[in-house]
Protein backbone atom coordinates (compact mmCIF):
# COMPACT_ATOMS: atom_id res chain seq x y z
CA UNK A 1 0.00 0.00 0.00
CA UNK A 2 1.27 3.54 -0.58
CA UNK A 3 2.08 5.29 2.56
CA UNK A 4 0.24 8.48 2.25
CA UNK A 5 -2.92 9.79 1.07
CA UNK A 6 -3.67 12.98 -1.34
CA UNK A 7 -5.57 15.25 0.50
CA UNK A 8 -7.17 16.78 -2.36
CA UNK A 9 -9.34 13.85 -3.29
CA UNK A 10 -11.28 11.55 -0.92
CA UNK A 11 -9.76 9.14 0.99
CA UNK A 12 -12.33 6.36 -0.05
CA UNK A 13 -11.73 7.05 -3.75
CA UNK A 14 -8.33 6.52 -3.17
CA UNK A 15 -8.55 3.31 -1.07
CA UNK A 16 -10.64 2.04 -4.48
CA UNK A 17 -8.23 3.42 -7.23
CA UNK A 18 -5.57 1.62 -5.08
CA UNK A 19 -7.00 -1.37 -4.92
CA UNK A 20 -7.71 -0.91 -9.01
CA UNK A 21 -4.42 0.02 -9.67
CA UNK A 22 -3.20 -3.01 -7.78
CA UNK A 23 -5.76 -5.11 -9.73
CA UNK A 24 -4.06 -3.94 -13.27
CA UNK A 25 -0.49 -4.42 -12.15
CA UNK A 26 -0.97 -7.91 -11.19
CA UNK A 27 0.03 -7.58 -7.53
CA UNK A 28 -3.83 -8.78 -7.07
CA UNK A 29 -4.35 -11.17 -8.62
CA UNK A 30 -8.09 -13.07 -9.21
CA UNK A 31 -9.75 -14.85 -5.79
CA UNK A 32 -6.87 -13.23 -3.99
CA UNK A 33 -7.86 -11.66 -0.32
CA UNK A 34 -7.71 -7.74 -0.68
CA UNK A 35 -7.05 -5.69 2.86
CA UNK A 36 -9.79 -5.64 4.84
CA UNK A 37 -11.56 -2.51 6.35
CA UNK A 38 -9.82 -2.34 9.29
CA UNK A 39 -7.09 -3.57 8.29
CA UNK A 40 -7.11 0.14 5.83
CA UNK A 41 -8.35 1.88 8.56
CA UNK A 42 -5.76 0.91 10.47
CA UNK A 43 -2.59 1.41 8.08
CA UNK A 44 -3.98 4.90 7.52
CA UNK A 45 -5.31 5.91 10.88
CA UNK A 46 -8.67 6.89 9.11
CA UNK A 47 -12.48 5.75 9.92
CA UNK A 48 -13.05 2.16 9.01
CA UNK A 49 -16.72 3.48 7.25
CA UNK A 50 -14.35 5.59 4.86
CA UNK A 51 -12.32 2.55 4.09
CA UNK A 52 -15.61 -0.05 3.98
CA UNK A 53 -17.15 2.77 1.34
CA UNK A 54 -14.09 2.23 -1.06
CA UNK A 55 -14.29 -1.02 -1.01
CA UNK A 56 -18.06 -1.34 -1.17
CA UNK A 57 -18.26 0.15 -4.62
CA UNK A 58 -16.00 -2.17 -5.42
CA UNK A 59 -17.95 -4.97 -4.83
CA UNK A 60 -21.14 -3.49 -6.35
CA UNK A 61 -19.01 -3.01 -9.49
CA UNK A 62 -18.59 -6.64 -9.29
CA UNK A 63 -14.46 -6.12 -9.04
CA UNK A 64 -14.40 -7.67 -5.22
CA UNK A 65 -16.67 -10.13 -3.53
CA UNK A 66 -17.62 -10.80 0.14
CA UNK A 67 -16.88 -14.37 2.12
CA UNK A 68 -18.59 -14.36 5.07
CA UNK A 69 -16.07 -14.08 7.88
CA UNK A 70 -13.03 -14.59 5.50
CA UNK A 71 -12.67 -11.32 3.99
CA UNK A 72 -12.84 -9.50 0.53
CA UNK A 73 -11.63 -11.24 -2.78
CA UNK A 74 -10.99 -10.21 -6.06
CA UNK A 75 -13.52 -11.49 -8.83
CA UNK A 76 -12.31 -13.04 -12.28
CA UNK A 77 -13.63 -10.66 -14.18
CA UNK A 78 -12.11 -7.85 -11.98
CA UNK A 79 -8.77 -6.93 -14.21
CA UNK A 80 -11.59 -6.86 -17.62
CA UNK A 81 -13.89 -4.72 -15.90
CA UNK A 82 -11.49 -2.10 -14.34
CA UNK A 83 -9.85 -2.05 -17.51
CA UNK A 84 -13.47 -1.66 -19.55
CA UNK A 85 -14.17 1.01 -17.18
CA UNK A 86 -10.65 2.96 -16.99
CA UNK A 87 -11.53 2.87 -20.68
CA UNK A 88 -14.54 5.01 -20.86
CA UNK A 89 -13.17 7.23 -18.32
CA UNK A 90 -10.32 8.18 -20.39
CA UNK A 91 -12.57 8.82 -23.40
CA UNK A 92 -15.16 11.06 -21.38
CA UNK A 93 -12.32 12.75 -19.70
CA UNK A 94 -9.72 13.10 -23.04
CA UNK A 95 -11.47 11.78 -26.18
CA UNK A 96 -14.48 13.97 -26.50
CA UNK A 97 -12.67 16.98 -25.17
CA UNK A 98 -10.03 16.54 -27.60
CA UNK A 99 -12.53 15.79 -30.83
CA UNK A 100 -14.49 18.92 -28.98
CA UNK A 101 -11.75 21.11 -28.93
CA UNK A 102 -10.92 19.97 -32.58
CA UNK A 103 -14.05 20.76 -34.27
CA UNK A 104 -14.05 24.16 -32.96
CA UNK A 105 -10.29 24.41 -34.66
CA UNK A 106 -11.65 22.97 -37.96
CA UNK A 107 -9.23 19.92 -37.38
CA UNK A 108 -10.55 17.03 -39.23
CA UNK A 109 -10.41 13.48 -38.38
CA UNK A 110 -7.86 13.08 -41.15
CA UNK A 111 -5.82 15.99 -39.28
CA UNK A 112 -6.30 14.87 -35.90
CA UNK A 113 -5.17 11.07 -36.31
CA UNK A 114 -2.06 12.85 -38.40
CA UNK A 115 -1.48 14.77 -35.02
CA UNK A 116 -1.84 11.32 -32.70
CA UNK A 117 0.84 9.31 -35.08
CA UNK A 118 3.35 11.80 -35.38
CA UNK A 119 6.47 11.23 -33.94
CA UNK A 120 6.91 12.01 -30.40
CA UNK A 121 3.82 9.69 -29.37
CA UNK A 122 2.75 7.88 -26.45
CA UNK A 123 5.32 4.62 -27.55
CA UNK A 124 8.56 6.88 -27.92
CA UNK A 125 8.53 8.54 -24.05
Amino acid sequence: MKNHLDENKPIFLQIKEHLEDSIMNGSIKPGERVPSTNEFAAYYQINPATAAKGINELVTELILFKRRGVGMFVTEEAKEIVLQKRKQIFYDNYMLPLKNEAKKLSISEAELKEMIERKGSINER
